[in-house]
C-alpha cells in the first residue's frame, strides 16, 4: 500500500461511526487524515459532504478521498460532478482494485449499509495500494477526462479505443519506424505517467548508503513507481522515501534463485516488515529446466502467500536469457498457479536481458489471469521503453531511469 498520503474523509450521518473507525485506522497506518465532516449521528445531507471530499482532491490538497454513506451510490453520483474526479462505489476488495487499476478512481464511496468495518479497510488498503498503469487503461481513462471537459473524440460519441484499436494503431507506429531513421513521434503516454511505470533500480553489489539515498531522491523527483533494493537497503529506502508515494521493492533469492523455498520466504517477509510493497523473487531455475514444475510452483507460493500476508505484490522472474520458450511458458504458467501477480524476465546478473520476443510471449502466456509482465535487464534508453511497453510490458525496471525520463521530456518538449 502507498504509505503516508493525505487523504479526505467524510460521511453522512449513516455513515459517521464507519468514517470515525476508518480515521483511527488510516492516522495507524502513518496517513494524514483530512476530515471533512459530518461530526454526529445528526441528520445531513450526503452531497455536502461528498462534495467537500471532491473538492479537496481536485484541488491537490489531498492525494485521495473516501466518502461514506447509506449505499455509497448518492455519495459517487454527487463527487463526480466536481470536475478532475473519478469516485467508485465499491463493495469488494476487487471492485476497489478494478477502479484503480481500470478507472484510476480517485474517491472511493463507500455504503455503511453493506459493508462492515474489516471489509472496508480491506476495501481501502486494496484501494491506496493499486494504481492504474497498463496503456489501454490509461488511454481509456484520457476519454473520460475529454467527456469531463468537452473533448470532441469522447463527447460527440466518436468511437471508443478497443484492444483492436490499440493493436493496430502499434501496428501503424512500427510501420512508420520502418519508414525512416527518425519518426517524429510524440511518447505514447506523458512523463508524468511513464514515470509511473518504471521500477528504478540498484542492484549492484558494490552499492552504498550513499547511492541510496540518490537513487531515493531520484525517485521521489520523477515520481517513478518505486525504487528496487537489496534487502540490506529496504529499512534505509523506507525511511528515505517516508511521506512520498513511491514503493520500495525487494529481490528474493537474487541472483541465482537456487536457495530453499523457506529461506526466500523468510527473506520476503523480511522485507515486508522493513517496508517492502513489492517481492521480486528468482524462481529455481535449474528446477525448471529439470522438469521439476512442482517444486517451482512451491518455490514462488511460498513467497506469494508471504505478500499476501504483508499485503504486497509479488513478481517473478524468470532469468528467461536461460530458458527455451517452452520454458518460458511453463515459468509464466507456474506462476499463473501459484498466485504471482507479475512475471518479470531478468534479474540482469545474466548473459542478456529483457526482449520484445519474450515480453510478446510472456504477455500472451499470463493474458487470462491478467497478470503484469515487468521488463528488467539491459533496458537503457527511452526508445528501450518505448519497445517493451509495445510488446506487452506493463512494468519497466531500469537503472537508467533518469537518463530515460530526460529522453522522453526532451521528446516531449520537441512536440510541444
Amino acid at each position: 500500500m502507498a504509505q503516508h498520503l493525505k487523504i479526505a474523509l467524510g460521511a453522512d450521518h449513516g455513515g459517521f461511526e464507519l468514517k470515525r473507525q476508518l480515521a483511527e485506522y488510516l492516522a495507524g497506518l502513518g496517513h494524514s487524515v483530512e476530515d471533512c465532516g459530518t461530526n454526529s449521528t445528526d441528520a445531513v445531507d450526503y452531497p455536502r459532504f461528498a462534495h467537500a471530499v471532491a473538492q479537496r482532491v481536485a484541488s491537490g490538497a489531498c492525494a485521495f478521498g473516501i466518502v461514506v454513506d447509506g449505499a455509497g451510490i448518492g455519495s459517487a453520483m454527487a463527487a463526480n460532478k466536481v470536475p478532475g474526479v473519478l469516485a467508485a462505489a465499491c463493495y469488494s476488495e476487487a471492485l476497489a482494485r478494478n477502479a484503480r487499476e481500470h478507472n484510476d478512481a480517485n474517491v472511493l464511496t463507500l455504503g455503511a449499509a453493506h459493508v462492515d468495518p474489516a471489509t472496508a479497510k480491506r476495501i481501502v488498503d486494496v484501494f491506496l495500494g493499486a494504481s492504474c498503469t497498463e496503456v489501454r487503461h490509461l488511454a481509456r481513462v484520457r476519454l473520460i477526462r475529454e467527456i469531463e471537459s468537452g473533448g470532441h473524440a469522447a463527447a460527440t460519441g466518436g468511437p471508443g479505443v478497443g484492444d483492436g484499436d490499440v493493436e493496430r494503431i502499434v501496428a501503424r507506429v512500427k510501420e512508420l519506424l520502418g519508414q525512416g531513421p527518425a519518426p517524429a513521434l510524440a511518447p505514447p503516454i506523458p512523463a508524468a505517467q511513464l514515470a509511473a511505470l518504471i521500477d528504478h533500480t540498484l542492484l549492484k553489489p558494490e552499492a552504498t548508503d550513499d547511492d541510496v539515498q540518490r537513487l531515493c531522491d531520484e525517485a521521489r523527483r520523477y515520481g517513478f513507481y518505486s525504487v528496487c533494493v537489496n534487502p540490506s537497503f529496504v529499512q534505509r529506502s523506507r525511511m528515505l522515501l517516508r511521506d512520498s508515494a513511491v514503493k520500495v521493492c525487494c529481490v528474493v533469492g537474487f541472483p541465482l534463485g537456487a536457495q530453499p523455498p523457506e529461506i526466500k520466504v523468510l527473506e520476503a517477509r523480511r522485507a515486508i516488515r522493513e517496508g517492502a510493497r513489492e517481492i521480486d523473487m528468482v524462481i529455481n531455475i535449474g528446477a525448471l529446466k529439470g522438469g521439476d514444475d512442482e517444486l517451482v510452483r512451491r518455490d514462488i507460493r511460498g513467497v506469494v502467500e508471504a505478500c499476501r500476508e504483508g499485503r504486497a505484490a509479488c513478481k517473478v522472474i524468470l532469468e528467461t536469457a536461460l530458458l527455451t520458450d517452452a520454458e518460458k511458458v511453463r515459468g509464466c504458467e507456474l506462476a499463473m498457479r501459484a498466485g504471482a501477480d507479475f512475471v518479470k524476465t531478468s534479474t540482469g546478473f545474466s548473459k542478456g536481458g529483457a526482449t520484445v520476443e519474450d515480453i510478446e510471449l510472456m504477455a500472451r502466456t499470463v493474458a487470462p489471469r491478467k497478470l503484469g509482465v515487468k521488463a528488467s535487464g539491459g533496458i537503457r534508453s527511452y526508445d528501450d521503453v518505448v519497445r517493451m511497453i509495445r510488446a506487452g510490458a506493463t512494468r519497466i525496471g531500469c537503472s537508467s531511469s533518469v537518463q530515460i525520463m530526460e529522453q522522453a521530456q526532451a521528446l516531449a518538449a520537441r512536440k510541444g
